[in-house]
């Protein structure tokens, strides 16, 4: 057995994702925690590792790799996908090409030329996935009615969010303290005006926490001058759901 994060090159926070989305079991796991595998884990890894360069979903790999789904089924359904990213970046290209040019010859650069393509849907299949199809819909419809102004606020408050959070960690608040519930009360207000108004239910919210921690894409918002306080984020929000949503 083989000790996979030398091998492989993956993460421990990756290989802990895999193992509790259930696609990848460690054989033993060693001191410290350290995640050992046998040749059978090694290939199936392999696979992971290959067909999450393609981009496919983490469900999709899982029946992929279970043979609930047909491999070529579902990287035809991955092309059709990647198609579609590559009119989204041929849009940014152009965008981005006009505003050079406006730059180098004079003239005056309008918003919705300057943002056209910048899609913050990127991520709309695992948002359908755990929250259903209307939760992408509402969210997709909020965020094309904004105008540039709105976005960037919303953006704004994110980054003010996570350094507010982080620090409150660094400070040793507890979670319960009245400054950090204040912090997940605008998290959780944050999350709905994203929802399109649709305002996350104590599960769907606690869950959203939860992600933060397991998934490094999302966490790499909630690190702050190379700390990252995402399971401090996850227990303030945890809390708020207990205390104030159904």
């Amino acid at each position: 057995m083989q000790e996979i994060v030398k091998v492989s090159g993956a993460t421990s926070r990756t290989l802990r994702h895999y193992q509790a989305e259930g696609l990848l079991e460690p054989s033993r796991i060693g001191h410290g925690g350290r995640r050992f595998y046998d040749r059978r884990g090694l290939l199936r890894l392999q696979r992971i590792q290959l067909l999450r360069e393609l981009r496919m979903s983490l469900q999709d790999i899982g029946r992929v790799l279970d043979g609930d789904v047909d491999a070529a089924d579902a990287l035809r359904r991955h092309v059709e996908q990647l198609e579609q990213e590559r009119e989204r970046l041929d849009t940014i290209a152009d965008s981005v090409r006009a505003t050079v040019t406006m730059l180098e010859e004079g003239g005056e650069l309008v918003a919705d030329t300057m943002f056209n393509g910048f899609d913050h849907t990127r991520h709309r299949e695992e948002v359908e996935q755990r929250w259903g199809r209307d939760a992408y819909a509402n969210s997709d419809a909020w965020w094309r009615s904004l105008s540039a102004e709105a976005k960037q606020a919303h953006q704004d408050e994110m980054t003010s969010l996570a350094e507010g959070f982080a620090a409150a960690s660094a400070e040793g608040l507890d979670v319960r303290s009245p400054q950090t519930q204040e912090l997940a009360r605008r998290q959780f207000e944050w999350v709905r005006a994203g929802w399109g108004g649709t305002a996350p239910g104590a599960d769907a919210f606690i869950g959203l926490g939860q992600m933060y921690v397991d998934d490094p894409r999302f966490g790499e918002a909630y690190t702050v001058e190379g700390r990252n306080c995402a399971d401090y984020v996850r227990d303030a929000m945890t809390v708020f759901a207990q205390e104030n949503l159904d």
